[in-house]
């Protein structure tokens, strides 16, 4: 029962909890760039580039083969370089926002330590307090 007990502490610790929300937003995210790139910024990267669809870019090492009846015998081997670069092209997009709201995030922190509370004096030695003593006894 004490196991129990240690694991439910360690999974309601704030920052596990807190990962995991981020890893699921991450996830999210992710979906959401991926259909970004998918959907908008590859076809005009496509029409920019004479209409190649970069999914369809492939290095065919081994044609597939087709029987007389045109049935498939043995597939295509072929390297995919075309979806390599949409996920380089993902990458990038991610990690450019990422970089954007980690700054922003830090410069926001920055602000909140530039402005420290106000600071009271010291308060003054001893040395100070006997000097202001012998200054007052003079003034008499």
């Amino acid at each position: 029962m004490a196991i129990i007990k240690e694991f439910k502490d360690f999974a309601m610790k704030g920052n596990l909890v807190d990962m995991a929300v981020a890893f699921i937003l991450g996830a999210a995210f992710s979906k959401l760039v991926s259909a970004f790139i998918q959907g908008m910024v590859m076809p005009l990267i496509g029409m920019a580039t004479s209409g190649v669809n970069f999914a369809d870019l492939k290095w065919v090492l081994s044609p597939a083969v087709l029987n007389e009846a045109g049935e498939l015998l043995t597939p295509e081997v072929a390297v995919l370089y075309g979806a390599f670069i949409t996920v380089i092209i993902d990458f990038l997009l991610v990690a450019m926002v990422m970089f954007i709201l980690v700054k922003n995030i830090n410069r926001m922190k920055k602000k909140k330590e530039a402005a420290p509370a106000p600071v009271a004096p010291p308060a003054p030695t001893k040395e100070e307090i006997l000097l202001g003593e012998i200054r007052d006894l003079l003034k008499k």
